[in-house]
């Protein structure tokens, strides 16, 4: 049942559909009815991948996804560098969020940015039976006196929190007072919530627009002189130095970043961001709700870009100079043309050695259809894709990026994921650090692809060099040939 070069598509469709039968197969009978609704073969031309996603994981079922409390500090809030994030609760979620991700950003640590650092409330037993108010206070207390160049706090609620029924939100008010009016942010973030780490986002999404938005006084002085070229990064979180190596291209073409949301990010540029005349968006899951807000209270425009890849990069360049002049529209131009050779020559080094090369995705955000573009770039062919915690509304934009027969699978199992490499047979996975060492043990060529397995940036013109390099290290190293996989055995 392994990819051959000279398979068809109706064979390809029959193949995979024969493959998610064969993995239902061993689940119990009810179990099987409830995953086979978020596995499925993608028909072109239609509007949707044709899966159910965004509901709660079949229990007993492994799954990948992380919880909302993940979704708002670890990704939202977390890497907004002047604030102070207080894990509150249990030292646990604190401790196994501390530091996880390579969100980049410039400034001196304890100083006046606190990213890779850990601040919990550590509840221990008595504060369960007695509540944990009193505690964040005296938390806040000796935050202020340690760190006094924080510009801003933050309370990421773990789970105990809600069930307590802690009032974060009374003790910030009285914080923040107390402190001369100084920006905190209760966040009700508690793990239970949602179905994934993806209510986390909206939860972070929210908490922006009811304690900094709604916070600005519309009638102060502005803090800088607006320009008919101002953008701001939504969406980026700095991984390996991914909004660094977007904002050059953006600052090429003529625009004036004004604020990255979140990675490098600062408090400061959140309350800037309504004076933008574009959001330009690039994981619409994380954010898209603060875009369509700003949209709806502040009438800025926003669209979504992908800069993975030359061919889309310069898709996405165009489309945002369409929202400007003529300017803005011949540096987009320009900085397409002056970037090209560089791509020529990427593209004529590294896609020789992956050309035909096939790749199966599971990743979270906006990865497993972003990312697409760029191994087609190379000349590689993505055989199945999926998300951990996507909507439908994700997988409605997938199929603008798949090929017909694609294998589709939501919140895909730890069975079901390895069936289907082991199967398929693709060259390459991409997935996350909890599947790494599964494949890697099978012989199977893999990338870790959250946090760009320790490099990147993978984003604009530099980070495509950097993605084929990558891809190319993992699939030809000699290091497959001292290994076998299991159905080679």
């Amino acid at each position: 049942m392994s990819l051959t070069k000279t398979e068809s598509v109706a064979e390809i469709k029959a193949r995979n559909k024969q493959l998610i039968q064969d993995v239902l197969s061993v689940y119990p009978e009810k179990t099987a009815k409830r995953r086979a609704k978020h596995l499925n073969v993608h028909e072109a031309g239609k509007s949707d991948c044709g899966v159910k996603s965004n509901i709660k994981s079949v229990p007993g079922v492994m799954t990948i996804r992380g919880c909302a409390y993940a979704g708002s500090k670890g990704v939202v809030w977390g890497p907004i560098k002047d604030m102070i994030h207080i894990s509150h609760g249990p030292v646990g979620c604190g401790q196994y969020s501390w530091a996880a991700r390579r969100n980049y950003y410039i400034g001196t640590t304890g100083i006046d940015t606190f990213v890779t650092m850990q601040f919990t409330s550590d509840f221990q037993e008595k504060d369960i039976v007695f509540g944990g108010d009193k505690k964040l206070a005296k938390i806040m207390d000796e935050i202020q006196e340690l760190f006094p160049l924080n510009n801003g706090i933050t309370v990421q609620s773990e789970c105990p929190i809600g069930l307590i029924g802690d009032d974060i939100e009374a003790v910030s008010k009285v914080k923040s007072k107390e402190y001369g009016g100084k920006t905190i942010v209760p966040v009700r973030c508690e793990g239970f919530r949602g179905v994934s780490q993806s209510l986390g986002h909206h939860i972070a999404n929210d908490a922006v627009r009811d304690w900094v938005f709604d916070k600005l006084d519309p009638n102060a002085a502005p803090r800088f002189e607006p320009s008919p070229y101002d953008v701001a990064i939504i969406g980026d979180y700095n991984i390996g130095g991914d909004a660094w190596s977007s904002r050059i291209l953006l600052e090429e073409m003529g625009l004036r970043v004004i604020a990255q949301w979140s990675g490098d990010g600062s408090l400061a540029e959140l309350e800037a961001t309504p004076k933008a005349k574009l959001n330009v968006l690039h994981c619409y899951r994380s954010m898209n709700y603060i875009s369509r807000h700003m949209e709806e209270k502040f009438g800025i425009p926003w669209c979504e870009y992908n800069f993975f890849g030359p061919s889309k990069i310069a898709e996405s360049l165009r489309k945002i100079a369409g929202f400007f002049d003529d300017k803005i529209k011949e540096g987009a131009e320009r900085v397409i043309a002056k970037y090209q050779p560089l791509m020529d020559a990427v593209i004529a080094k590294y896609r020789p050695r992956l050309e035909g090369k096939t790749v199966m995705l599971f990743v979270g955000g906006l990865r497993p259809r972003h990312v697409i573009g760029a191994y087609e770039d190379l000349g590689m062919n993505v055989v199945g894709t999926g998300y951990e915690f996507g909507h439908n509304d994700d997988y409605q934009r997938t199929t603008h990026y798949v090929k017909d027969g694609t294998l589709i699978y939501d919140d895909v199992t730890g069975y079901e994921f390895e069936k289907f490499v082991e199967k398929i047979q693709p060259d390459l996975v991409g997935s996350g650090v909890k599947e790494k060492y599964v494949f890697q043990k099978m012989g199977v060529p893999f990338r870790q692809m959250h946090s760009w397995d320790y490099s990147g940036p993978y984003h604009g013109y530099d980070g495509f060099g950097i993605f084929a390099r990558d891809m190319d290290m993992a699939i030809n190293s000699p290091v497959w040939s001292l290994t076998k996989a299991p159905w080679k055995s």
